[in-house]
């Protein structure tokens, strides 16, 4: 099946994260010309509300400067317009209490980011075969 464009947005703080991500998506064939990279909170909520088309799906770290991911979640289930973008949690966290928050915050999945490339590269390929092939998405 062929994958749909998805415009993503993948708020994340730091810039060897962000690179290897990009290397990944790429590696999967997943449109990056659709892809914007934020790297805080801040800069998420502000590229969410000043958007015209609003992304498909976010991919969240939990731990950024300024307003980190966990502050972030909260504000965009609570704002009316925002509340229907799926958002990945996509963290080095593994905690019991981060994946609670996670999902009791209103995030759609929870996914530790693998420590080697080769499994980065695997988890966004089952990522982009669910949310960009498989799963419904709302306009």
């Amino acid at each position: 099946m062929k994958s749909r464009s998805i415009h993503l947005i993948i708020a994340e703080d730091d810039l060897d994260d962000r690179l290897l991500i990009e290397d990944a998506l790429n590696d999967n064939g997943i449109n990056l010309t659709t892809t914007t990279f934020v790297e805080d909170g801040d800069m998420l909520l502000e590229k969410l509300k000043n958007s015209k088309n609003l992304p498909d799906l976010i991919m969240l770290d939990l731990n950024m400067p300024k307003k980190d991911g966990r502050e972030a979640l909260r504000e965009i289930r609570a704002d009316q317009a925002l509340k229907h973008i799926p958002i990945i949690v996509f963290t080095t966290s593994n905690s019991e209490e981060d994946i609670k928050m996670a999902y009791f915050e209103g995030g759609n999945t929870f996914i530790t980011k693998p420590p080697l490339y080769s499994d980065l590269v695997d988890t966004l390929g089952i990522i982009k075969q669910y949310w960009f092939e498989k799963a419904a998405l709302a306009s």
